[in-house]
């Protein structure tokens, strides 16, 4: 322990220790070390695990907030935000289970695959929906502009075409940053963290609802057409996310609807792996990228992974793919073409023009250092800009208005850079949708206007395809840097935006900046940047539709990600660990060997009997100093108030449904006589298992008993307190666990770790550091 660098996080204590202690008490530890312990080690007695009244920190189910340890007393809430906190309001999916069910297995998985085709097309439906809307609203304000700009040119007064391109661009975003603050904050920014916290086992609150995919789908919308330097591509992920996690449990619990189907998907186990599907689906709708899809799931998401859910993921993205390909074929008036496989289409490439040599292998890697750097710059400074965002910024009102400045100070920029730009190109032979003439030539147009006056898609695609000549260096020059600090700047705001997309264009400029005929190394920066690069290696060739750069493509990337993680985390991870939610990564620390589970673990822990009394039961889950989800069962003599070894573990979404169907039994007898309760009760309460407080008990229903043998997973997981944190965090990792039984030599419950445990520990500067825990 002598290289934890910081020992501060908040602990529950026993009421009756407080008029001792509270004289001059210090922040005690939470795994139970305190200053009045001999030289700073834990002192343990048997008595100490298992207290009446305080319960176990592990959480097991959708909707009961996970705590870390129990408190009489509220916790803290003013603290002030840092990267040194985890939150304690997130909650833990369930992945263990112990409630199951035979059905027919062909039944069960041909609705899996019936599920996965859904959400495929629905998947595609939605991008499909995305793409035409922005297309022709964004053309509209384009023209509305254009003209604008055109007449003023001639006769004077360019400042109204300013001030009308800013106002149409706040008015957009004002309305985009509205529903997103005012109704669905979780909503914001791509979704792409958020789901992957979800599909890593942490439950964010409306992540996956209905409304969320709602607000998500206008304001991705309104964020683009308000020219925002931001991608419709990201929050894809998210809206397919949305879109499996409904499917898959076959109702809507936002407008109380049940189609009474697909209830044995009913659980986290099963909801998780079709959000993965989700997930794959919405990056192959984005990226017209099927492979990809999968392997971002799996790089960046899933960490629970079979064969059999390869395959169904990969379905997913091929149903989502086709969707969007046919219905924009059909759009575009060139039915069953199938030439727009994805939202985002980079064009054809002639792979017999356009080759590289052994020579050119040191260039890769120098764009790869570059696109690192870059990327590691754009981490640093949009991590300041998020903590001061946190700390001064977290009124919706001024989410709102800042948004709006960002929207007109984009607009102002990009006028001032097409005004004072000269770089004037030949209109002929040219694919911009757009030619704004300005002070050009008849028969020219500026190409500063090709990169501002233009969704980002069509910018990128423009930068790939223009031929030789079509751009000063001075415009892609000054165009890189403005454009990199907008992006920055935009990222984090209170709308529904990604970043994909903003990374490419910066990555595709600077490229075209280093040398038209290197342009397809323009994919550095993204990797430098979210620090993707299997799949992102992947959905680059997809996109492209072109195999011959798939090594120059994977050389930039792992250049580019190895010397980003260098300086800083990826954006992804950055924004995680900036909302305190408790992430667990692939590995422990690397430090963190000397740790064992005796002094990770928390402690105490409430235990149930295996036949309980109901009042004991209530008075549990009623008690308001603490909300944790998992009881340990043990073997015990209700008159005696002797601990025997443990038996089992039950979850408090199990024991609210049991006293709602009030399973109990009189004292006097012991049998379970009353009706049997099936599986479809429980999974009918899933995923808002009601309060403990819409329950009512009577005093004689307190009396009676309540046998737990029937419903309580009797082979939970446990481990022997001598355990090392690796070994734990491996377990826990590997097993997908979500809580994990501390026990002793003679099967006795010492403990439970739960993710928090774990996730609270981390490689600082100093050494292995401990995250402070509030309840923010």
């Amino acid at each position: 322990m002598a290289n934890v660098a910081k020992k501060v996080s908040w602990s529950g204590r026993d009421p009756r220790d407080d008029e001792d202690d509270r004289a001059g008490e210090t922040t005690p530890l939470l795994n139970g070390t305190g200053p009045g312990a001999a030289g700073g080690a834990r002192q343990f007695t048997p008595s100490s695990f298992l207290r009446p009244g305080q319960l176990s920190n592990v959480d097991l189910n959708e909707d009961i907030r996970e705590l870390e340890t129990e408190l009489p007393r509220p916790y803290p809430n003013e603290i002030p935000h840092n990267e040194k906190l985890l939150s304690l309001k997130y909650e833990v999916l369930v992945s263990d289970g112990c409630l199951f069910v035979c059905q027919a297995f062909r039944t069960v998985e041909i609705k899996r695959w019936v599920i996965c085709a859904m959400i495929g097309i629905l998947t595609g439906l939605v991008a499909c929906f995305i793409d035409i809307v922005v297309e022709n609203l964004a053309g509209l304000k384009y023209r509305v502009v254009k003209d604008n700009i055109d007449k003023f040119t001639e006769k004077g007064g360019l400042s109204f075409s300013l001030l009308l391109w800013a106002i149409l661009n706040a008015s957009v975003v004002m309305v985009g940053s509205v529903i997103v603050a005012f109704i669905e904050p979780v909503a914001a920014g791509s979704g792409i963290p958020q789901i992957k916290c979800y599909l890593n086992g942490v439950k964010i609150p409306h992540v996956v609802r209905l409304k969320t995919l709602v607000i998500k789908v206008c304001g991705v919308i309104l964020s683009v057409v308000g020219g925002l330097a931001v991608g419709k591509e990201g929050p894809m992920i998210h809206s397919g996310a949305v879109i499996a996690a409904g499917i898959s449990q076959g109702r809507s619990t936002s407008l109380k609807r049940d189609f009474k189907i697909f209830e044995y998907f009913r659980r986290d186990t099963e909801k998780r792996d079709f959000v993965s599907a989700g997930a794959a689906a919405g990056v192959s709708a984005a990226f017209g990228a099927p492979v990809g899809g999968v392997l971002f799931s799996l790089e960046e998401g899933a960490s629970f992974w079979n064969q059999f859910l390869t395959w169904r993921i990969f379905f997913a993205s091929m149903i989502s793919t086709f969707t969007l390909n046919s219905v924009l074929s059909v759009y575009h008036g060139n039915a069953w073409d199938l030439s727009s496989p994805g939202l985002i289409n980079f064009g054809r490439f002639d792979t017999e023009k356009m080759g590289y040599t052994i020579q050119e292998i040191p260039i890769f890697i120098f764009m790869g250092v570059v696109g690192g750097i870059l990327g590691a710059l754009f981490n640093a400074l949009n991590y300041w800009l998020t903590m001061f965002r946190i700390r001064y910024i977290h009124r919706p009102c001024l989410q709102v208005i800042e948004a709006m400045l960002v929207a007109a100070v984009t607009a102002a920029v990009g006028f001032v850079m097409i005004y004072c730009s000269r770089d004037c190109q030949p209109i002929q032979g040219s694919s911009v949708a757009y030619p704004l003439q300005l002070f050009c030539a008849d028969g020219e147009y500026n190409s500063m206007a090709t990169a501002f006056f233009n969704t980002p898609e069509k910018s990128v695609v423009n930068l790939f395809h223009d031929p030789p000549g079509s751009y000063n260096p001075m415009t892609l020059g000054m165009f890189t840097l403005m454009y990199f600090f907008l992006a920055c700047w935009t990222y984090g705001l209170t709308v529904s935006a990604g970043v994909f997309i903003p990374s490419l264009l910066i990555g595709a400029a600077w490229g075209r900046l280093f040398g038209i005929s290197l342009s397809y190394l323009t994919k550095g920066s993204v990797s430098g940047i979210v620090r993707m690069t299997l799949s992102l290696t992947v959905i680059m060739m997809e996109a492209t539709g072109n195999v011959t750069y798939g090594f120059p493509i994977m050389l930039v990337l792992m250049t580019a990600k190895i010397v980003g993680d260098y300086f800083v985390e990826g954006l992804y991870d950055m924004h995680i660990q900036l909302q305190s939610v408790p992430f667990l990564h692939w590995e422990a620390p690397v430090t963190s060997h000397s740790l064992t589970a005796r002094e990770v673990m928390s402690t105490p822990v409430t235990c149930l009997r295996r036949i309980e009394r109901v009042g004991t039961v209530v008075d549990i889950l009623s008690d308001t100093s603490s909300n944790h989800n998992g009881f340990p069962v043990v073997e015990s003599n209700p008159n005696t108030t002797q601990v025997a070894g443990l038996r089992g573990l039950i979850l408090r979404s199990q024991l609210i449904v049991l006293l709602k169907h009030k399973v109990f039994v009189e004292r006097a007898n012991l049998s379970l006589v009353q009706r049997r309760l099936k599986l479809k009760d429980f999974r009918d309460a899933y995923p808002r298992f009601p309060p403990i407080q819409s329950i009512h008990v009577s005093q004689d229903e307190r009396e009676c008993m309540i046998d737990l043998s029937e419903f309580m997973n009797p082979s939970p997981y446990t481990v022997p307190q001598e355990a090392s944190l690796p070994r734990v965090f491996k377990l826990f990792r590997a097993l997908g666990l979500r809580h994990l039984v501390v026990v002793n030599n003679h099967n006795e419950v010492v403990g439970m770790v739960t993710r928090k445990d774990l996730a609270r520990y981390r490689l600082g500067k100093e050494g292995l550091e401990e995250l402070s825990l509030a309840q923010t």
